[in-house]
């Protein structure tokens, strides 16, 4: 590793520049955005009739669009009469049966208000998993990730407890690390011994993001096995278009059990007549089926994949030789975890937004914003160019340098 005097005037180069470039959160780029275009355009006042007569115009259809259901039952692995379709946000969706779960007697127990209540939160993970939890009044506990998801024996220490109502779960290509939750270990987490009203929330964000052909995650069929295993009330699945079509306007949906479903709708009810069913109709036109979807996937693989081959090739030849320095190799969604060595995560971001490169927030990744190590970074390459994008890496690279420099020699 080169000394610190070298590592500062490589970074204040890269600080000489001017920059202002940002890789902090997964979304789409104008050109993955583009790719949905006809959306805007492919429903008017003349054409706003659904196939089985709805008129989209108007109230109600709280299911959502049966047409849009259909086309994505398949992808997600759940019956067509057990998939609502709604508004353009599946964390509200998270939020509503949170909340539901917290006001109201479910099929599996008596309402969460009141009582003490937590939720396991796999790490590295989704920062606003946790914080929509936190905000609800849950206590947060970390629960390790390995190759396969969620440590089992993790899981099991805390699910039996009256007060853990349940755990966040990203499937496929996970928020941040792309680990996949492999068919064994989703087999042990519906079998396993759980208090009756625990709950996987099972956030299959990613299930169609794949950036290739090879090392596909399958999309599991956890209902079934949830099933199979006796306790078929046990998750809750959300999923949207959000990084499909267009992320300020897709259609998110949500997934259970027969009996949940009749639960949640009961809960729903009261509070609307129907989703926005012209932006249905519009997304059921232009995928048209489950193979449309699946086609316009692999436009954004084609989009996505050089920029991941670019982050890895940049950080490969720049750091592959720094002691305590790695990253994931993700198949699939939008992340790529970048592990530092312990106690430099924070010093790395705060070196970068002074030069102009703005980094997720060290800690993020972590229930209350807390890293126990502080060695992870979670990148996003999907919004910036690619010029843009290697610039970015190569600052970010001589951050890394820095921090690692001053604290060999600190």
């Amino acid at each position: 590793m080169e000394n610190l005097a070298q590592a500062q005037n490589e970074y204040t180069a890269f600080q000489e520049r001017g920059l202002s470039l940002d890789i902090t959160r997964g979304k789409p780029s104008v050109e993955q955005l583009d790719l949905s275009a006809d959306l805007l355009t492919n429903v008017t006042n003349e054409t706003a009739t659904a196939a089985d007569g709805t008129d989209t115009r108007n109230y109600g259809g709280l299911k959502g669009l049966t047409e849009l259901r259909e086309i994505f039952s398949p992808l997600l692995q759940v019956p067509t009469q057990q998939l609502f379709a709604q508004g353009n946000s599946s964390l509200v969706l998270m939020s509503q049966v949170l909340q539901f779960h917290l006001l109201h007697d479910s099929p599996d127990g008596t309402a969460w208000a009141g009582k003490k209540r937590a939720i396991l939160c796999p790490v590295p993970g989704y920062d606003r998993h946790f914080g929509l939890a936190e905000s609800l009044g849950f206590e947060l506990i970390p629960i390790e990730m390995d190759d396969e998801g969620p440590v089992l024996e993790q899981v099991a220490e805390y699910a039996s407890r009256d007060d853990v109502k349940g755990m966040w779960v990203v499937p496929a290509y996970s928020n941040p690390t792309g680990i996949n939750v492999s068919p064994e270990r989703a087999q042990a987490l519906a079998e396993m011994p759980a208090s009756a009203d625990f709950k996987l929330f099972w956030d299959n964000a990613y299930a169609l993001h794949h950036l290739g052909d090879n090392n596909q995650a399958p999309v599991l069929d956890i209902l079934d096995v949830c099933s199979k295993a006796g306790n078929p009330n046990r998750v809750w699945i959300f999923a949207s278009t959000s990084k499909v079509t267009q992320a300020g306007a897709g259609v998110a949906f949500i997934g259970s059990s027969q009996q949940n479903m009749e639960w949640y709708e009961s809960c729903l009810s009261p509070t609307c007549i129907g989703p926005d069913k012209i932006n249905h109709l519009r997304h059921a036109r232009f995928f048209r089926s489950a193979d449309g979807v699946r086609a316009h996937m692999q436009a954004h693989a084609a989009i996505l994949q050089p920029k991941f081959e670019l982050v890895e090739k940049v950080l490969d030849r720049d750091l592959g030789s720094v002691e305590g320095v790695s990253w994931t190799q993700p198949h699939g969604g939008y992340f790529i975890t970048l592990t530092v060595p312990h106690g430099t995560a924070s010093r790395v971001v705060e070196l970068a937004a002074q030069a102009g490169v703005k980094l997720t927030p060290a800690g993020s990744t972590h229930p209350y914003g807390e890293d126990p190590t502080d060695s992870i970074i979670r990148l996003a390459p999907s919004m910036p160019t690619l010029e843009e994008l290697e610039v970015a890496i190569e600052g970010l690279v001589a951050c890394v340098r820095v921090a690692v420099a001053e604290r060999t020699e600190g």
